[in-house]
């Protein structure tokens, strides 16, 4: 009961000059601008051991509340500003069950109550003072939100017997099948969970709410939720190539899954998710569990957001999703300009079984589709800052995932959205809390660093997750949310330098921001050829453009040709191309008479040449 009472307390605190809700501005000029840094506020800062209760005391123990809170990053915006980004996304600030099976919500995701904050992390004043140091020191704000479920708040009474139970069925042996049934989480079914007892099916299990105050698991907040008909009862996914297991399965763990067809639903959560926005001046939304929610919820949820926002005074709002997935095709479609786009199979599929993308032959006249702005470019991390980057794969594999783009994702800004087309603006990332970090898999600085180079010289908007430019290396959840304090906010080291510099140099040259990315070599060959681990591309504005090169292999300098060939660019012959990156370079190359330049990079290395 202590931790209720510390809840209480925090909760009564004198909330001074953030008392009354902000005023509502647009902060952002234009995405592409942006660096995201990625935060668990439980894990950043710890600036007020007040709110401290329920904190583990073993810096192993990763699945506990550590101490993090809103104080940590306000004490630490310097840090912020320092690196250089423009933008941070929070974890989620809402309400939680405390804990789960020994595990604690630090992160957020087990929601309780959706209008309440999280006195973990301070109070809502709190909040909005964060928010407003932030604002002053020109950095954005992003929140992470769940729609797709709450915490595990409920049991399926399978056996009507009032307690949640784990019952065993069967012996295993001589052909008895052996059936354990938890009512907490059981197996899906289409019908609904239903109720059983050895004698056989009973109809729809009915659900139980639980009253544990210790663990704040409580029925849920506002009272609406409470009604057993906004959830979609059919227990956990176990067949994750099912759509309607994905979109309507309880996520394993017990997390309840919302009924986000039915329309009240729909409007409690765009009355939830509005109240935040305007609760603490927020710019955009990171949408967790992108495609457990069907696709066509998102045709509403959306568009009611932004104009909610824009009434409020909030142009450009950004919306941008995590759909966990390696499918292009799949992750696209969150994307796409008209529902026809849309063939209904799961994952997207054509009559003839291929993923397919946004661009069909049959889309013309379609209803226009206007959910998410971007999304995580999964496919991307996985063909890319994978295959490429860590391992040294061909970086043909890059020219190949862009060339798809404009197939795969809408090329249509969406109405008081973001302000760009989706395929314009994917978020792109090396690291994220569900993923193994980078060092975890590669322990390479050198091949992170390469990494880093093309994240921040791409097109697109950059995310850094926090501790990757510290040289964080932990492996699966928990062990890749680990301590920022740890890392003392070093200032000097190789990676947070070389990241702050890149950094810098996107600031300073638009075309590395703003500019249309265009494939000027790629190759196949990973040996000893001299053209192995070379990618180049030109970022070009209309007045300006940025040739950047880059050399994935380890083992040798490469150049942009092959066989007597050089790398054609679109700068006219005789231009003389000064090296801005690596800092310090006084490197010049001219482009030939034949419209061909040739540039060598180190191992692991990376080059950006303009015209001075």
């Amino acid at each position: 009961m202590l931790s209720v009472l510390l809840m209480s307390q925090l909760a009564c605190v004198d909330p001074g000059a953030y008392a009354e809700p902000p005023v509502i501005e647009t902060h952002v000029d234009d995405w592409r601008d942006e660096v995201i840094y990625q935060i668990l506020i439980d894990r950043f800062a710890n600036g007020d051991v007040n709110n401290d209760y329920n904190v583990t005391q073993n810096p192993d123990v990763l699945a506990r509340y550590m101490g993090g809170d809103y104080q940590g990053v306000i004490d630490n915006v310097d840090y912020l500003t320092d690196l250089g980004v423009t933008t941070v996304w929070i974890s989620p600030v809402v309400t939680n069950v405390e804990e789960d099976a020994d595990v604690a919500s630090y992160h957020g995701y087990w929601t309780q109550d959706f209008m309440g904050v999280n006195p973990h992390f301070g109070d809502i004043a709190k909040l909005r003072e964060m928010v407003d140091v932030l604002h002053d020191n020109g950095i954005l704000v992003i929140l992470d939100i769940v729609v797709n479920h709450i915490g595990q708040l409920f049991y399926y009474d399978i056996n009507r017997n009032g307690a949640a139970d784990s019952t065993v069925y069967g012996s295993g042996a001589n052909g008895d099948p052996l059936e354990i049934i938890s009512e907490w989480d059981p197996a899906y079914d289409e019908r609904r969970v239903q109720g059983w007892t050895s004698l056989g099916e009973s109809g729809d299990a009915p659900i139980e709410w639980v009253y544990m105050p210790e663990l704040n698991r409580m029925p849920p907040e506002p009272a609406q939720f409470h009604n057993p008909d906004w959830y979609n009862r059919r227990g956990r996914v176990t067949d994750w190539n099912q759509r309607d297991q994905v979109e309507r399965g309880d996520f394993p763990g017990g997390l309840k899954d919302l009924d986000t067809t039915n329309p009240a639903v729909q409007q409690a959560l765009i009355e939830v998710f509005t109240y935040w926005i305007t609760t603490a001046d927020l710019d955009g939304f990171r949408i967790d569990t992108l495609k457990h929610v069907e696709n066509d919820f998102w045709n509403t949820f959306a568009p009611a957001i932004r104009q909610n926002a824009a009434a409020a005074g909030k142009e450009k709002f950004l919306m941008f999703g995590e759909a966990f997935d390696g499918s292009d095709p799949l992750i696209g479609s969150y994307t796409c300009d008209t529902m026809t786009d849309k063939l209904g199979n799961y994952p997207y599929q054509s009559s003839d079984g291929q993923f397919v993308g946004c661009s069909h032959s049959d889309n013309s006249g379609g209803e226009d589709y206007q959910g998410v702005d971007s999304v995580f470019y999964f496919s991307q991390k996985f063909q890319v800052f994978d295959e490429v980057f860590k391992y040294s794969g061909p970086t043909s594999k890059i020219e190949d995932l862009v060339a798809v783009r404009s197939q795969n994702y809408g090329a249509t800004p969406k109405v008081r959205g973001a302000g760009h087309a989706p395929q314009d603006i994917l978020v792109n990332f090396i690291d994220n809390h569900d993923i193994p970090r980078f060092l975890y898999d590669q322990p390479s600085i050198p091949a992170l660093k390469s990494a880093i180079f093309f994240l921040l010289t791409e097109d697109g908007i950059p995310c850094i997750y926090y501790g990757t430019e510290q040289g964080f290396f932990g492996g699966n959840d928990p062990a890749n949310r680990e301590p920022m304090w740890e890392s003392n906010f070093d200032r000097d080291g190789d990676l947070f330098v070389h990241t702050q510099a890149l950094i810098s140099l996107r600031k300073e040259l638009e075309p590395l921001r703003r500019g249309d990315f265009n494939t000027r070599w790629a190759s196949d060959r990973t040996g000893s050829e001299e053209d192995a681990g070379i990618y180049a591309f030109e970022r070009a504005t209309e007045t300006e453009v940025a040739l950047v090169v880059l050399n994935v292999n380890d083992d040798h300098s490469s150049h942009t040709a092959f066989e007597g060939n050089g790398m054609p660019v679109t700068f006219p012959p005789g231009t003389t191309l000064v090296e801005v990156w690596p800092v310090g370079s006084e490197r010049t190359f001219t482009v030939a008479g034949d419209g061909t330049v040739v540039v060598d990079v180190v191992p692991r290395g990376g080059s950006v040449l303009v015209v001075r």
